[in-house]
């Protein structure tokens, strides 16, 4: 396996001394594969204290498996809200209504796993009751952006043959047009029910919770003829984690503690380029 270190702050002195935490041959040298991101060859175990020193200089740092590269993955999943853009779209229609302190509390209880996530986003649609259609479009112009990063990794993945699908707990009005301009391949999401121009309150069809996001993901898998060993997911909350399980890694993007614990790696202070740096060999 190799191991992996970037972020903005890393040093030669950094380099040094997590050369020496890894107990590498004196021969064997970091290789530089982006502007702030290097990795070691050749590791044999896991280095404890290489990844204690890394987080206590807010330095992203993983053991990746060698199999595990940019040539080697067929299929990326990511979650949306808060992992590819930088909203919880909820919260931000509730804001057009003056409820976003109510519905961004029950979106965080959610998030933490501290509430069952279908009965959670139960809760929060059914607080928008009668709320303009219009309010979603403002929130796509005005609110919606992708998150640093993002574009480069799909990007990266189309120039490498991997497949892209966003599967979101969130809404498909926002998944359509995040598939839009990220140019990504597949998307799922829930439908929100609009008669008259008007927010329901209600979900149209099943909910796209933990175990849909899985079973999506799964089934992306089979319909590409990938195996299981192909397959990273990407995410931040607990509805994310069973996707997670099913996949060859799961990445943590600026997640929930819950979320951190179970992931196989995690960014807290690259972008979502820093994915390209975990899995970029150079090549």
């Amino acid at each position: 396996m190799r191991f992996v270190v970037q972020g903005s702050s890393i040093s030669f002195q950094h380099l040094l001394h997590l050369h020496q935490l890894c107990h590498a041959p004196q021969g064997q040298q970091f290789v530089q594969i982006a502007e702030r991101a290097y990795y070691l060859p050749a590791q044999q175990k896991v280095s404890e204290e290489a990844i204690a020193f890394c987080a206590s200089q807010q330095l992203d740092c993983a053991f990746v498996p060698d199999k595990l590269t940019l040539k080697t993955i067929g299929l990326a999943v990511m979650d949306m809200d808060s992992t590819l853009i930088n909203i919880e779209c909820i919260d931000e229609i509730a804001d057009m209504c003056g409820l976003k302190p109510q519905v961004a509390a029950i979106t965080e209880s959610a998030m933490l796993g501290e509430i069952e996530f279908a009965e959670s986003l139960r809760r929060r649609v059914a607080l928008l009751k009668e709320l303009d259609e219009s309010a979603l479009k403002r929130v796509v112009d005005e609110r919606l952006q992708l998150n640093p990063g993002a574009q480069a990794w799909i990007d990266t993945c189309r120039a490498h043959g991997i497949k892209t699908m966003l599967v979101s707990g969130g809404f498909d009005f926002f998944a359509s047009r995040v598939q839009a301009i990220a140019g990504l391949d597949y998307t799922a999401a829930n439908s929100l029910e609009i008669i008259d121009g008007k927010l329901t309150g209600r979900i149209l069809g099943d909910i796209v919770d933990a175990q849909a996001k899985a079973d999506f993901l799964v089934q992306k898998r089979e319909q590409l003829g990938l195996r299981a060993d192909q397959v990273i997911a990407i995410g931040d909350g607990a509805n994310d984690l069973k996707m997670m399980q099913v996949a060859a890694a799961g990445v943590a993007y600026r997640a929930k503690p819950i979320v951190q614990k179970q992931a196989t790696f995690a960014l807290n202070y690259s972008g979502l380029d820093g994915l390209i740096n975990l899995f970029n060999t150079g090549n």
